[in-house]
């Protein structure tokens, strides 16, 4: 008997749970390093509803007034221009049956558009729709929207992975407005303080540094909420794959469980990066060496390194009162980037030096720093440099120079976080 499309395709989605989750998983690690709204929503369009079978994709974004929905990205036959749209569709909320999502807020499934009212059809009218609202805190962010040309193409499982690309596109949108929104405090305090006369050079400077505190406050603060809500999620999603792996797999099922747990531990350490970085981390700081700590970190780290890293270590060093593993990942961290600077050749280097901080002295750093005697480690590269414009950004969370998917941009803002827990600070040349 020859089998429905519609059904064909309720079965491809029904016989791969494996297989979605661990997409689902992988997307949401690749979502972190996107850096601006344009990107996130054909990304989400091509990359992520794309590769669940869905015939096509549009995306709507909803304006501040939470009246009208605009559309911002599509994927399918009906926009083969690549990422532009040709006269991009308006829609009311409560118009049409995208705008009736909006206005509810609630996900609806149409099982056959012929009797839709509410239907407006296009130049390759579909028979069955599926419409998700992007949520968060709230607010309606936007609506994703999937057309099929044959009724009953959608069901139970279409519309749990819309809902859950929604709600991970949603978190990413709050972040980048969140970002967005400091960047333009900042570039609006900076121009008035441009204005002000030449006598009041040094309050411009203390200004400055407590805005850039408060803002750094701020994004400590929503990182470390949005680290709980995605761990959240991910314990649900850990919890059912430890399910699946109870029950009879078949070797090709089981390998897909394993890619998709592979997934979930990825995304488990991107979490405890960021709540490295919130300062929410649970340490336990005991008294250390740190020539001995460098020592062990490098040999257990021998096989992540491409070459060796010269030591130039004090001799009378005093002890420090940090966590141990804390300290190794903020120093493997510090040396992997050094590395990533000298792939055409050079050399790293680390020191350590006793050193007494005073109240000058303190302010050279990124962050504020006691008065009294401290342990300096220093790791130093030959490689290429950073760009003058870009140093204020590198303890940024997920701020990354690597391509999509390549790098997670959380490895100095751990060491950020982790020194100022720990009593310290960190500063860069």
């Amino acid at each position: 008997m020859l089998e429905p499309v519609s059904s064909r395709f309720r079965r491809r989605l029904d016989t791969c749970d494996v297989a979605a989750l661990r997409m689902l998983n992988g997307s949401a690690v690749d979502l972190i390093s996107i850096a601006n709204v344009d990107d996130l929503f054909w990304f989400v369009a091509q990359n992520i509803v794309g590769r669940f079978n869905f015939t096509d994709c549009v995306i709507y974004q909803a304006n501040d007034d939470q009246t009208l929905l605009t559309q911002v990205a599509a994927w399918g036959e009906k926009n083969p221009y690549g990422r532009t749209i040709i006269n991009p569709l308006v829609i009311p909320f409560g118009g049409g049956i995208t705008g009736r999502v909006a206005q509810t807020r609630e996900a609806i499934i149409i099982d056959d558009l012929r009797n839709e009212e509410a239907y407006i059809p296009d130049l390759q009218p579909a028979r069955s729709e599926i419409c998700v609202p992007l949520m968060f805190r709230g607010r309606v962010m936007g609506v994703i929207d999937s057309e099929h040309p044959d009724p009953d193409a959608f069901g139970a499982a279409e519309r749990e992975i819309l809902r859950t690309v929604a709600a991970m596109t949603s978190a990413k949108l709050q972040l980048l407005e969140e970002a967005e929104s400091s960047n333009r405090r900042y570039h609006s305090l900076s121009m008035s303080h441009a204005q002000l006369a030449a006598d009041a050079s040094n309050r411009k400077a203390l200004e400055s540094g407590m805005f850039e505190q408060r803002k750094r406050k701020a994004v400590v603060l929503l990182a470390g909420r949005l680290a709980h809500e995605i761990n959240n999620l991910l314990t649900v999603i850990s919890g059912n794959l430890e399910l699946l792996g109870l029950y009879g797999l078949t070797p090709a099922s089981s390998e897909e469980l394993r890619d998709a747990q592979f997934a979930g531990t990825r995304m488990a350490q991107v979490i405890r990066d960021m709540l490295s970085f919130a300062q929410r981390a649970h340490l336990k700081p005991v008294n250390a060496d740190l020539n001995i700590l460098v020592a062990d970190c490098l040999e257990k780290s021998r096989q992540l390194l491409d070459g060796e890293v010269e030591l130039a270590l004090a001799g009378d060093l005093w002890l420090v009162s940090v966590d141990r593993k804390g300290m190794e990942a903020a120093l493997l961290n510090l040396v992997v980037n050094a590395q990533d600077a000298v792939q055409g050749g050079g050399s790293i280097k680390i020191t350590t030096k006793n050193i007494a901080c005073f109240q000058p002295d303190g302010q050279s750093f990124a962050t504020d720093l006691l008065p009294g005697p401290y342990v300096r480690l220093t790791v130093t590269d030959t490689g290429v440099g950073i760009p003058q414009d870009r140093l204020p950004r590198i303890f940024d969370p997920f701020f990354t120079t690597k391509p999509v998917a390549a790098g997670k941009g959380m490895g100095l803002p751990v060491v950020m976080g982790f020194m100022q827990q720990s009593g310290g600070a960190v500063t860069v040349s």
